[in-house]
């Protein structure tokens, strides 16, 4: 018998069908990734799946979707065990996946992308037929997509809409869903995870979500299952649990209060001081050669925390970069403390500017140099760590060896490559290096994107410190939680301008979102 085919060589069921892992593991060598994972995921509900970076959700998920072979358990689909060996065989069995990244062909149009999702894509194609049937599928959603809009022309929002499709086309019984929110403004969210549930409480479907958003739990989630270390630690309804109990249940030890995992605990600012970053009138060039950033002001006291909210791509990216020295000002002006500021290296060291930049790798350190020689980066040339015109490497270690065990930093040592470290480790070397010393300005661009739950507490509790010493902080951020939760002010970056601003505390996320989407 063809063990890639359903158990007794039956067609797969239609609708909501019903999935258990039993004792499932997966190991990588030495390395676990999972261990004993027994989940039960019953049909026609939606099913969360939480945990910090590294507990495992993506393995199991992948499992389940036929991109790696557990190496011990089961998986049963409507009570049968079923061997899930690739992708296709999960197509086949109902299973979808929606990535966190696109997995769109940008080339195409929306239609050729959603026929393209078959993997069954006939030599000849009848398109008024095929066109007919995709218009009908698109009245039975809550999604209205030019089916000749390329992805390239789309916003983040209408790709990951288009993500969702490609599925939902497909009918499939089981829909796993990836961080699906993660490009989305509150209000496009609230859409897909809505229609995702109604989807499912019809019966044509079971979905499985991977998020890291409390409120799209306890919203959207019937159940919920914690992963913490390979294993999973706790099952509940989502009806008879809270975001403190979830937080507990994540990263272990005594409970956190539930505001410490809401948008709600804030510390007071201390009063504003005068103005220490000023942008007036800049403008910056995006890569496709229009201007990405358009007469955009703005300015952050000492002593404050100014978020900028706004849906991807619509040009965060080039503002950051722009401030911190990484692309060319088209016009516009920047001064720190009344001083020009053009982001040079002695500009930095003189007005004490520091930045915590996107993808920290890439961005702020030497892959290949070890971590002493990155934290060192900034004042290598400086005493202690230079005399004379003579480099100290000894100091250089010493004081790296100082920053690993005050910022809990993961390593072998001070003298590993930094590119060998997670990248929460990668991130808390780049703080320990720009947080060090006094601080007048600081730039922060998504700094927690993609870290665990331990590792964003810790970097909050940071920015929250430069605030309180009086340092002014730029925070731009794609995640409305993190800004809600830090900001005393909050501006709205729309297609390359400042649209709207409120103070932090009460804000409303609907009027921010209505705002990040263009609307008004």
């Amino acid at each position: 018998m063809n063990d890639n085919a359903p158990i007794g060589g039956l067609p797969p069921g239609t609708g909501a069908l019903a999935l258990d892992t039993y004792d499932m593991g997966m190991r990588f060598g030495s390395f676990h990734a999972l261990q004993g994972v027994s989940m039960k995921v019953a049909p026609g509900t939606v099913h969360a799946l939480l945990g910090e970076n590294g507990a495992g959700k993506s393995t199991l998920v992948k499992c389940v979707a036929g991109f790696q072979r557990p190496t011990s358990g089961s998986i049963l689909i409507d009570g049968r065990e079923q061997a899930i060996p690739n992708p296709v065989v999960a197509r086949t069995l109902g299973i979808g996946m929606v990535y966190q990244h696109f997995t769109l062909a940008p080339g195409m149009t929306v239609a050729e992308n959603l026929l393209l999702a078959g993997g069954q894509t006939p030599s000849v194609i009848h398109w008024k037929q095929q066109r007919a049937g995709l218009a009908q599928f698109l009245k039975t959603t809550p999604f209205q997509l030019d089916l000749d809009a390329r992805p390239q022309e789309l916003a983040a929002g209408e790709k990951q809409k288009l993500e969702l499709l490609k599925q939902l086309y497909l009918k499939p019984r089981l829909l796993i869903l990836d961080e699906p929110t993660s490009v989305l403004t509150p209000q496009e969210a609230d859409e897909v995870l809505g229609h995702v549930r109604e989807f499912a409480r019809s019966g044509q479907c079971t979905v499985l979500i991977i998020t890291h958003k409390f409120r799209e739990v306890m919203a959207y989630a019937d159940d919920v299952t914690v992963l913490r270390r390979g294993q999973a630690v706790h099952h509940c309804a989502v009806a008879g649990t809270t975001p403190a109990l979830l937080a507990q249940a994540m990263v272990g030890g005594a409970a956190e209060s539930a505001d410490s995992v809401e948008p709600a605990a804030r510390t007071d600012a201390p009063a504003r001081g005068a103005e220490s970053l000023a942008v007036q009138g800049l403008q910056v060039m995006g890569d496709r050669g229009t201007l990405a950033v358009q007469d955009l002001s703005l300015a952050v006291a000492s002593g404050e925390i100014l978020g900028v909210a706004g849906v991807s791509g619509n040009g965060q990216r080039e503002l950051v970069e722009a401030l911190v020295g990484q692309r060319p000002r088209a016009a516009g002006t920047v001064t720190v403390q009344g001083q020009p500021y053009a982001a040079r290296r002695e500009e930095n060291h003189r007005l004490k500017v520091r930045s915590l930049p996107e993808e920290p790798l890439r961005n702020a350190c030497v892959g290949d140099l070890s971590v002493a020689e990155n934290m060192a980066l900034r004042d290598f040339d400086r005493a202690p760590l230079c005399s004379g015109g003579r480099l100290r490497f000894g100091q250089w270690r010493s004081r790296a060896r100082e920053w690993i065990a005050g910022y809990g930093i993961k390593t072998q040592g001070e003298d590993a490559p930094i590119r060998s470290l997670s990248g929460g480790n990668v991130q808390r070397a780049v703080l320990a290096r720009e947080l060090h010393g006094d601080i007048n300005v600081l730039i922060a661009a998504n700094p927690v994107f993609g870290l665990d739950f331990a590792a964003v507490r810790e970097i909050h509790t940071r920015l929250r410190g430069v605030r309180d010493r009086g340092g002014a902080v730029l925070l731009i951020s794609e995640d409305l939680d993190e800004l809600l939760e830090l900001a005393d002010r909050i501006v709205v970056m729309s297609e390359g301008r400042i649209v709207f601003e409120t103070p932090g505390p009460g804000a409303n996320r609907q009027t921010l979102g209505a705002h990040m989407g263009g609307g008004h």
